[in-house]
């Protein structure tokens, strides 16, 4: 997997100027405070369907985790068949849920118009456990009742798209009380260069 630097943190600036007047930006960012609150690291269960696994917001959590100094938002990816294998950080299987608690987040992304039954258990598992259930989706009501808070995207949205909602919801989760740790964009995509050579959870 690439890194994800300088052109994403542009791309995520045009889109939160272009957003400015609606009120998507502060609804990640009241979302991504939801994110910072996994209390340890390893704690933010990320998993996606069967179908779609969310390798791309793992990425884009991870690298915000280093920007920002914040251990606990890099991801636990959560797989549904992790090959044999695979290393450890890529082989984080559905039974991880079953072991969810108090203090942990599960972070659900489901493109599809509704979440498969098997998933919807296991995150009502988890909710029973004590874990913080959030969720991104494209107007799934069920996966939406099933969540402490969730942001549902129409698929006709123009100009923010599923892909550009992570997007925005992993950059904000970089920042701490509306200003990001590390500084400008500027600064952030120097400190970019300076940490695209050093080791990364999700590689």
């Amino acid at each position: 997997m690439g890194h994800h630097g300088p052109v994403d943190a542009q791309h995520v600036e045009v889109l939160r100027e272009i957003l400015a007047s609606t009120p998507w930006v502060e609804r990640t960012e009241d979302f991504a405070h939801a994110l910072r609150r996994t209390r340890t690291p390893g704690g933010l269960l990320l998993v996606g369907t069967p179908e779609e696994e969310p390798w791309h917001l793992a990425a884009h959590l991870d690298d915000e985790s280093r920007y920002a100094g914040i251990p606990q938002l890099s991801p636990s990816l959560v797989r549904w068949q992790p090959p044999p294998g695979a290393p450890a950080h890529l082989s984080i299987g559905m039974e991880r849920l079953a072991d969810a608690r108090r203090g942990e987040t599960l972070f659900v992304v489901n493109p599809a118009e509704e979440a498969p039954v098997p998933l919807l258990e296991r995150v009502d598992d988890a909710r029973r456990t004590g874990a913080t259930v959030l969720a991104l989706d494209q107007g799934d009501r069920e996966l939406t009742s099933l969540a402490h808070d969730a942001i549902s995207l129409a698929p006709d949205t123009a100009p923010l798209t599923f892909e550009g909602l992570q997007h925005l919801v992993s950059s904000a989760a970089g920042q701490q009380d509306g200003r990001r740790k590390g500084g400008s964009l500027r600064d952030r995509l120097s400190r970019f260069l300076d940490v695209v050579s050093g080791p990364r959870v999700l590689d």
